[in-house]
């Protein structure tokens, strides 16, 4: 009888090396797909609370909205039944005029300890309610960026300024609708033949100066004619018709192709006479040196007559806004500056302009300013007014100043 062959023991089945690639290629993309559809329900579920939330508030306000006015029909039909007359004109069924107001200066947010949301009826006839008065404005604006990017290749128009500045109005002024400014600001340019400075300056300054909560408004003081430049008798002459349209207390003055680059270096008076721009881009973002006074500097109604405003007879580019140092250090203040950092400028990079030439006496008047700042100043201002009109990003003054006396001779 045969013997059976031992039977081989069954070895396991060990799959190729292409099959294991694409088993561990499945497992992968298994996982990914796991991990997108988790990601897909977090987001769902994010977006189901966000939208809950946001609901619950506007329940929230029309809850609020319902029981404010059946509160306020309430209140004038309990008037009317006691037999107030003068409760039942207002807010009655049968007056037919409502007017109610809420504090929606929030919205999509709850309402803080001790606030409520209630209608009021307006008065009508001689009732009228007391306005409740606003707070001061803060001393740093919350709204405030910091550090800005300035740049002056993209065109500018006037069109596109007044679309982005809705609430300035004519003349270039504006209010904070919130809080109560400590000082009526009149900021003021001394301007000839800069259109295009203008648009950049009015594009970068009007925002700045709304999240700044200043009181403003925006003056440009225009030399007609083709004489000398006088940059500190055009600042005299804003100064003196700024007075005739506002009652401004802070004077800001400042050169058209000047942009500040950190909304933090604050446009509105100090204790001592400010001078803002201390750290050009053309000067290396250092202040030039000690005594500099140009650019951009703001004085109190106090303090520019203290000084007797600024000089009449500087002629020419240069030597002015030393000479306002020198009045300051005489009549003993002292110029504050914002931090370095904060206190940077950009300047619109431009050709001297004509009839602007370097004064060739600022040195000797700078040395004499002792002497002559009791008898020239605002004192002895004299122009004539060519005319006034309102735009809607600025107030234009035309002016004619004059010309610079002859020169002394030679020899």
């Amino acid at each position: 009888m045969p013997v059976a062959a031992p039977r081989q023991r069954c070895r396991g089945w060990r799959p190729s090396s292409s099959a294991m690639t694409r088993l561990m290629l499945g497992r992968t993309l298994e996982r990914i797909c796991k991990g997108v559809l988790l990601l897909c329900l977090l987001h769902f579920l994010i977006m189901m609370i966000l939208y809950f939330d946001v609901y619950s508030q506007r329940f929230d306000l029309f809850s609020r909205f319902n029981n404010g006015r059946n509160g306020s029909r309430n209140s004038s039909s309990s008037g009317s039944g006691a037999g107030g007359s003068s409760n039942a004109s207002v807010g009655a069924a049968g007056s037919g005029h409502h007017f109610y107001y809420y504090n929606l200066s929030r919205p999509n947010a709850t309402l803080a300890a001790g606030e409520q949301l209630v209608a009021s009826a307006q008065p009508e006839g001689s009732q009228t309610p007391s306005p409740k008065p606003l707070p001061p404005c803060p001393d740093n604006p919350p709204g405030l960026v910091g550090r800005l990017l300035i740049e002056f290749s993209s065109q500018m128009t006037m069109e596109r300024v007044q679309r982005e500045n809705p609430n300035v109005t004519d003349g270039g002024r504006y209010t904070p609708p919130d809080c109560r400014p400590r000082w009526k600001v009149a900021i003021i340019i001394p301007f000839r033949h800069r259109e295009n400075h203008l648009k950049y300056w009015l594009h970068y300054l009007h925002p700045i100066l709304r999240r700044q909560r200043i009181d403003y408004g925006i003056y440009i003081i225009n030399q007609l004619g083709e004489e000398t430049f006088n940059r500190a008798k055009l600042l005299n002459v804003g100064y003196a018709e700024t007075l005739r349209d506002g009652e401004y207390d802070c004077f800001i003055f400042s050169d058209v192709d000047l942009i500040p680059m950190d909304d933090r270096n604050l446009y509105h008076c100090y204790d001592q006479p400010r001078h803002f721009a201390i750290a050009m881009d053309k000067f290396g973002f250092r202040l030039p040196y000690a005594g500099y006074f140009g650019g951009v500097s703001g004085l109190s109604n106090k303090q520019f007559l203290k000084i007797n405003g600024f000089p009449n007879e500087y002629w020419g580019w240069g030597g002015e806004d030393d000479d306002i140092y020198n009045r300051i250090t005489l009549n003993g203040m002292k110029v504050s500056r914002p931090d370095v950092r904060i206190g940077r400028y950009r300047m619109i990079k431009h050709e001297r302009d004509k009839h602007n030439e370097p004064n060739p006496q600022r040195f000797n008047k700078i040395q004499n300013t002792k002497n002559t700042m009791k008898k020239d100043g605002i004192s002895s201002l004299t122009y004539r007014l060519v005319q006034v009109k309102k735009y809607p990003l600025y107030t234009n003054i035309s002016v004619e100043i004059g010309k610079p006396p002859p020169r002394p001779m030679k020899g």
